[in-house]
């Protein structure tokens, strides 16, 4: 199933993924820093939301209490919780 997650508090202002039987598909960010958002896109393809959520739930960005990557978790823990 596909889900678009808006971003709270991050240069990207949307996640866009799929979950196919709880794993992990096809992550886009919107804006951010692209080359790093890549990485995290290609890093969690193929993994359970799950453990995407342990590995990246409560990580910040400098001064932020949130990162890009603590909102893939949160649209995951989202997305998850819908199914």
């Amino acid at each position: 199933m596909e889900y678009s997650y808006k971003t709270k508090g991050t240069c990207s202002s949307r996640i866009d993924f799929e979950l196919e039987d709880g794993i992990v598909k096809n992550v886009k960010y919107t804006g951010g820093c692209n080359g790093n958002l890549k990485a995290i896109a290609k890093l969690v393809e193929g993994m359970e939301a799950a453990r995407v959520v342990a590995l990246l739930r409560g990580n910040t960005c400098g001064f932020k209490p949130t990162s890009c990557g603590d909102q893939l978790a949160a649209a995951l823990e989202e997305a998850l919780a819908q199914a």
